[in-house]
């Protein structure tokens, strides 16, 4: 099929020219076709091109028919309708009705003695016969109380109007006095054409109906904007699960509006259902298979221990961030209503995780895995092994001598040992598609630390050149989540039990913060020391960089120290790698 000027869906196969429209993304999942592409009946150029702006209009009309289905099926149904509104959307069908009576006098009676429309149409008598015909019926049927299959129908068109926008629960009472509502409007509409066949002037009311339309896409619509756009971006699968998952539980629990529809009030509600919901709920047997509103409130009555203010102010970050991207990218999004929600918590960040010991430190670091194991899968068995090519043996070195993140140090490719002016230095970065910072002064040069270089760091940087390998720990997986972490934190924490050093408050995340108290003890500016961490105030990774400020970074480094830790046994004698 060739494209053809004139018009961006007009195509041309053989003589014959055809309109071509792919289906918009918003719609693409669930409209019935793959793309609306027909014949315009004709070889001639000059009227293929008025036909295809005209199917055009008609197939742009469909789409936006489609899109408000969407939105009414998606729009949580309405338990009852009051009388006032009732009474509105009869006034609406009464205006509508009139409209289209006036549109048939403008468009629907043709002149006898001209030519035949392809479907004709009723004359003047005709058409009065047709209005005076259903009006018997229904005048008949509404002084019986009677509602008929037409006007249940006619009620659930009227509902999907723009101007009324609703969707009515099937068992609400509040059918039947739609019904018999528009029956009194069609009853009404007929007298007015009565007279307007009279030669009487009526005018139209004009009806506000019962809400403007929003301009704003629902909740559940915009959010697959975000999701596409975050995980292009930043989001691994661990991530967008995590973000989707509570969202979903969001819409679930409040219902799927559009975005300007959400207040302050629907997120203290979802909040208070996170702080009756115990943490890793689905696990509890009592629990699965309930909606989250409803676990919440079954866990509060079975007294059972709701999860830590830390994890509730977790999940309320993982909703609030969408309304905090929505309000960048829609006008009609409001400020994200989870501002301020999160709970305050007295206790310091640091306070979660405390720093190792120094004599937790000498255990770790005279473990099996570092003064000999049985193999690499039984490294908490002694035996001859020292595993010095071995991500398991290393990361746990350069975090004590960098503060680096564990994900940081895994994901270090070869290339990110460097040397510039004499100085070797862990480059930090996220230049790869499996790398990623935690944020953007993440980004750093961190010089290796004497001891690193004693212990042979070097020699295993020069092994993996040799193999030709791109990362500099290849043992060491991803896991499915999306991060090299994941399962990495997991070994190390039964490294620690196996040691005999693990309780609650310790973690790998512990080498960083006994990074930070060497730092203060070696006598390291807290503006150098967030530099080598890569946090502190934006900008701050960006003024030590490398060239002369790398050099005042490994000054500080040099003067490093852990007070009475024992590493000299790791030192590589005539033994290489």
């Amino acid at each position: 099929m060739e494209k053809m000027p004139g018009h961006p869906r007009l195509y041309r196969r053989g003589a014959t020219y055809y309109h071509r429209a792919a289906i918009p993304v918003d719609i693409k999942d669930t409209y019935p076709k793959a793309e609306e592409t027909f014949s315009l009946r004709t070889k001639d150029y000059q009227e293929a091109v008025r036909r295809v702006r005209v199917a055009a209009v008609e197939v742009d009309r469909k789409f936006d028919d489609h899109r408000r289905q969407l939105a009414q099926q998606s729009k949580p149904p309405v338990k009852e309708l009051s009388d006032a509104e009732i009474k509105r959307i009869g006034e609406v069908y009464y205006a509508h009705l009139l409209d289209e009576d006036e549109d048939t006098r403008l468009h629907g009676f043709y002149d006898e003695d001209g030519p035949l429309p392809e479907t004709p149409l009723p004359t003047f008598e005709e058409y009065a016969d047709l209005h005076d015909a259903i009006d018997n019926v229904t005048r008949h049927d509404f002084a019986r109380g009677k509602v008929d299959t037409f006007y249940a129908s006619e009620a659930e068109e009227v509902l999907s109007w723009d101007n009324v926008n609703l969707r009515l629960d099937p068992a609400s009472p509040s059918w039947r006095k739609l019904a018999r509502e528009l029956q009194a409007a069609s009853i009404k509409a007929v007298q007015a054409i009565r007279e307007r066949n009279q030669g009487e002037v009526v005018v139209t009311p004009q009806t506000s109906g019962l809400e403007p339309q929003s301009r704003s896409p629902l909740l559940s619509i915009a959010v697959e904007e975000w999701a596409a756009e975050k995980a292009r971006t930043s989001w691994v699968a661990k991530t967008e699960h995590e973000h989707r998952t509570w969202i979903s539980h969001f819409i679930a629990v409040i219902g799927d509006r559009t975005l300007d529809a959400y207040t302050k009030s629907d997120a203290r509600a979802f909040k208070a259902i996170l702080l009756k919901l115990p943490a890793n709920w689905n696990k509890y047997a009592e629990l699965q298979g309930l909606p989250v509103d409803k676990a919440a409130a079954k866990a509060d009555k079975l007294g059972l221990e709701p999860m830590s203010d830390s994890n509730v102010n977790k999940l309320l970050g993982f909703v609030g961030s969408f309304w905090n991207w929505a309000s960048k990218h829609y006008d009609e999004a409001p400020a994200s209503p989870f501002r301020g929600l999160k709970i305050s918590q007295r206790k310091r960040v640091r306070d979660e995780r405390d720093p190792f010991t120094v004599d937790e430190l000498n255990a770790i670091f005279s473990a099996p895995l570092y003064t000999g194991c049985k193999s690499i899968h039984h490294w908490q068995k002694p035996g001859n092994l020292i595993p010095r090519d071995s991500g398991l043996y290393w990361v746990p070195l350069i975090s004590l001598y960098t503060g680096a993140r564990l994900g940081e140090i895994i994901q270090l490719y070869v290339e990110d040992v460097r040397d510039e002016h004499g100085i070797v230095f862990f480059d930090i970065n996220d230049h790869g598609d499996d790398k990623r910072i935690k944020t953007a002064y993440s980004e750093r040069s961190v010089p290796i630390h004497k001891h690193l270089l004693e212990i042979g760091i070097m020699d295993l940087v020069e092994k993996r050149r040799r193999q030709g390998q791109k990362r500099l720990f290849p043992d060491l997986p991803m896991g499915e989540d999306g991060y090299y972490s994941s399962p990495f934190s997991k070994k190390f924490s039964r490294f620690l039990k196996t040691v005999g050093v693990k309780h609650k408050k310790n973690a790998f995340h512990s080498f960083r913060h006994s990074f930070e108290d060497a730092c203060r003890d070696s006598d390291i500016p807290t503006e150098v020391m967030d530099a080598l961490q890569g946090h502190g105030p934006e900008g701050m990774s960006k003024r030590y960089g490398r060239g002369y400020y790398l050099t005042k970074l490994n000054e500080a480094m040099e003067r490093f120290q852990i007070r009475d830790l024992e590493l000299g046994h790791l030192k590589i004698s005539a033994t290489k790698i």
